[in-house]
C-alpha cells in the first residue's frame, strides 16, 4: 500500500453526477411515505428545504473559490473556525455517512422486492448487505472506477423523475378532478411544515458531495463551485416536479404505508408492469447513491487520517489509490447499522436513520456558513458582502433547521459529535496529529 497523495481524477461531470446522484438517491422515492403524514405541510416544507438548500449550495460554492488548494470542508472550517469546530463537523458528518450508506442499502430493497419479486424470497438484510459491499469492492477499484459508475447511474435515475412528471402532467388532462379527490386532511401549521422540512432535508443532502473530496478535483477552483450549483439546481427543480404528485394522487392513509410509493402510483395508473419498470430504476438511482456515499465516505476518512484526526494507517491507499482501510472500515460500520435497522418496519426504520442522518449532518453545514462570516469579518481575502450575506443566510437555515428536527435527533447529534473527542484526543496523544497543509491558507 501506498500514501503518496492521489492524482485529480474527479473534472466537471463526475463532480455534477455526485452532487446529482448522491442527492437523488432513494430518499425521494421514499420520502411521499415519510411526509404523508404532514399533509399539505409537505409542500410548505419542501419549499423551506429547497430555497435553505440553494443557500448552502452556495456556501459551499464560495469557499471552493476561495479555497482552491483546499483539501475540502476540513480545511475550510480548520482555517477559519480552528481544529476543534473542524473535526466535530467532520465527524458527524462521517458518522452520518455511514448511517446514510445502512438507509440506502434498506430503501433500495424495498424497491427491489417490487422490481424482482423472486429476490423477496430472501431475507432483507442479507439483501442490502449484499448491495452495500458490491460498492465498496467498485470504489476498491479505484476513485475514478467509482466516478464512471456515478457518471452512468446519474444518467440512468432522471428516466423515473421524467415518468412521474409526465404522468402527472397526463392525469390534468385526462381527470381533471383527480387532484382534488385525496386532499389531504391534515391542518396546516408550522410546526408540522417545519417537521417536514427536515424530513424533506434528508432527500437533499448531498449537495456538498463535490467539495468533500476536493483532493481529488481536477480545476478545483471551477469546478466544484460549477458543479455545487448547478447539481443543486437540477435536483431542487426536479423534486419540486415529481414530490407533489403521489401526495395528491394516492390516499393519505394509504400513501403512508406504501413502501414502495412510485411503484403504487405508476402501478395504479398505468398498470402493475409499468409500476415494475420503474421499480427497477429506482433501484438504479438507489445504488448510484450508495455508490457515490461509498466514494465519499472513503475519501473523506483518509482526509481526516491525514490531518491526524484517524489513525495515519486509515490515509494509505492500494495500488489503485483507493483508501482501501477506511472503505472497509465504514462498510463495516454500515453494516451493523443496516441489521440494527430491521428492528423497525421499512417505513419507520427510514424515518429514524433520516432524521438522525439530517441532524448530524448539520454542524458541517452551520460551521461551512459560519466560515464564511468569520472570512467576512477578518477581511483577508479579495471578497465582496456576498460572504457575509450567504454565511448569515446559510447560518439561519441550518438553525431553523436545528429547531425543526425536534430534541431527540438533536441530542443525537449531540452525542455522536461528543464521541468523537475521546477517539481525537486518543488519536493525537498516540503521536499522529499533523499540520493542516498551508496550501488551505
Amino acid at each position: 500500500m501506498t500514501t503518496e497523495r492521489p492524482g485529480r481524477e474527479l473534472g466537471f461531470w463526475m463532480c455534477t453526477a455526485l452532487v446529482v446522484g448522491n442527492t437523488i438517491g432513494i430518499g425521494i422515492f421514499m420520502m411521499p411515505a415519510a411526509l404523508a403524514p404532514y399533509g399539505l405541510n409537505a409542500l410548505a416544507g419542501w419549499g423551506i428545504t429547497v430555497i435553505g438548500c440553494m443557500f448552502l449550495a452556495r456556501v459551499f460554492a464560495r469557499l471552493a473559490q476561495l479555497y482552491p488548494a483546499a483539501d475540502g470542508p476540513y480545511a475550510y472550517i480548520h482555517s477559519t473556525l480552528g481544529h476543534w469546530p473542524a473535526f466535530l463537523s467532520m465527524w458527524s458528518y462521517w458518522v452520518s455517512n455511514w448511517i446514510t450508506n445502512a438507509t440506502l442499502a434498506v430503501s433500495v430493497v424495498g424497491y427491489l422486492d417490487a422490481a424482482v419479486p423472486p429476490l423477496a424470497r430472501f431475507p432483507p438484510a442479507l439483501l442490502a448487505l449484499a448491495l452495500l459491499w458490491l460498492f465498496v469492492v467498485v470504489n476498491l477499484l479505484g476513485t475514478r472506477a467509482g466516478g464512471r459508475v456515478q457518471v452512468a447511474c446519474t444518467a440512468l435515475k432522471l428516466l423515473p423523475m421524467v415518468a412521474v412528471v409526465l404522468l402527472g402532467a397526463w392525469v390534468v388532462f385526462a381527470d381533471t378532478g383527480a387532484y382534488t379527490r385525496t386532499v389531504p386532511a391534515t391542518t396546516l401549521s408550522f410546526p408540522q411544515t417545519m417537521a417536514a422540512s427536515t424530513i424533506a432535508l434528508f432527500a437533499m443532502l448531498g449537495l456538498e458531495s463535490a467539495s468533500v473530496p476536493a483532493g481529488r478535483v481536477r480545476d478545483p477552483g471551477r469546478n466544484i463551485p460549477r458543479a455545487t450549483l448547478i447539481g443543486t439546481l437540477l435536483t431542487a427543480v426536479i423534486y419540486i416536479l415529481v414530490s407533489t404528485v403521489p401526495l395528491l394522487l394516492i390516499p393519505q392513509a394509504e400513501l403512508a404505508q406504501s413502501s414502495a410509493p412510485f411503484v403504487d402510483l405508476l402501478g395504479s395508473h398505468l398498470g402493475e408492469g409499468v409500476g415494475r419498470w420503474l421499480a427497477l430504476f429506482v433501484v438504479v438511482s438507489g445504488l448510484g447513491a450508495l455508490n457515490g456515499w461509498t466514494l465519499i465516505g472513503g475519501n473523506l476518512t483518509a482526509t481526516m487520517a491525514t490531518q491526524g484526526d484517524f489513525p495515519a494507517g486509515f490515509a494509505k491507499l492500494n495500488g489503485r489509490g483507493a483508501p482501501a482501510r477506511t472503505l472497509i472500515i465504514t462498510g463495516l460500520l454500515a453494516s451493523a447499522m443496516i441489521l440494527m435497522n430491521y428492528s423497525k418496519s421499512l417505513v419507520d426504520g427510514f424515518v429514524f436513520l433520516s432524521t438522525i442522518v439530517t441532524a448530524a449532518n448539520l454542524p458541517l453545514y452551520l460551521c461551512s456558513s459560519l466560515a464564511l462570516v468569520v472570512m467576512w469579518r477578518r477581511g483577508e481575502r479579495p471578497a465582496g458582502s456576498d460572504l457575509q450575506v450567504m454565511g448569515l443566510l446559510g447560518t439561519a437555515y441550518v438553525v431553523l433547521t436545528f429547531y425543526g428536527v425536534g430534541h431527540v435527533p438533536f441530542l443525537w447529534a449531540l452525542a455522536l459529535a461528543a464521541a468523537g473527542v475521546p477517539f481525537a484526543l486518543w488519536t493525537r496523544r498516540a503521536g499522529r496529529a499533523q499540520r493542516v497543509p498551508s496550501a488551505v491558507s
